[in-house]
């Protein structure tokens, strides 16, 4: 009997002040709310879209649609939760292309991880991306708090390290039936590369690696520390938060070049 993935036995809330609804995200939970009213009027429909790790080089579309097919309105809901309450902050701090980006990949990776541990178990559900966008969130936001069941508050890095735990020991010893745990690992593993790509390859990353990393310069770190932070988005809020905390406890050397832009950026001549 094919074993389908079901959604994660916890709840949880993330940040609500800053979670206001991004065109990405709003898009794909319109999409994956359509395909589940789909499936449930049509229910033959599920076979031509679901993923089966095996079979995927003669079904390569389902790489992508069984992102969309969830077995359950539970499946379903946690998984747009976890879209709602990440997903917007992360879109405004990647742009809508690399989120979407980073949505997909992880994904795909969560699929290709799982041809190598469960190869011929049917895998349904977005939960392989929405782990790719926890994963981004913990590392720009490390220490925003996460309400398990809506009471228990954990930093986000510390939420990304018991889930990653969890699943290598659930998948590795078999516990969790009908849970997909390298699907889980894959979308990790697919943020954590695509937030790589996307620092090596940035403009900043390539003028260092041509040039070497620039000094900082006298004056730096006070003009910085002037920046008028009520004048800031929301979310260049929390990012200047971050910056000037690092650089006040590790000092200007610890910047990166992407950092440092984006301190000019906003801080006066």
């Amino acid at each position: 009997m094919a074993v389908y993935r079901r959604m994660a036995r916890c709840a949880i809330k993330g940040p609500g002040a800053d979670s206001m609804m991004t065109p990405w995200v709003l898009r794909l939970i319109i999409a994956n709310v359509a395909v589940f009213l789909l499936a449930m009027s049509n229910p033959s429909f599920l076979q031509a879209f679901v993923l089966v790790p095996a079979f995927a080089l003669t079904r390569p579309w389902t790489l992508i649609t069984y992102m969309f097919i969830h077995g359950g309105f539970g499946h379903l809901l946690f998984n747009m939760l976890g879209l709602y309450f990440f997903g917007p902050r992360l879109e405004h701090r990647l742009g809508g292309r690399h989120f979407l980006a980073l949505y997909f990949f992880s994904g795909i990776m969560g699929a290709i991880l799982s041809f190598f541990f469960t190869p011929y178990s049917p895998i349904i559900g977005a939960s392989g991306a929405i782990f790719g966008v926890f994963l981004a969130f913990a590392r720009y936001w490390p220490r925003e708090k996460i309400y398990i069941y809506g009471l228990l508050p954990i930093e986000a890095r510390l939420f990304v390290g018991i889930m990653t735990a969890l699943s290598i020991f659930s998948g590795l010893s078999g516990t969790g039936g009908g849970v997909a745990h390298f699907a889980h690992l894959g979308g990790f593993l697919g943020g954590f590369l695509y937030l790589r790509w996307m620092e090596w390859s940035s403009p900043a990353a390539r003028f260092k690696r041509k040039a070497g990393a620039p000094s900082v310069k006298s004056g730096d770190a006070g003009r910085w520390s002037r920046i008028r932070r009520e004048d800031l988005h929301p979310v260049n809020r929390e990012e200047l938060d971050r910056v000037i905390t690092k650089l006040r406890e590790m000092g200007p050397a610890s910047l990166s070049n992407d950092e440092r832009a984006f301190l000019n950026r906003f801080s006066p001549e």
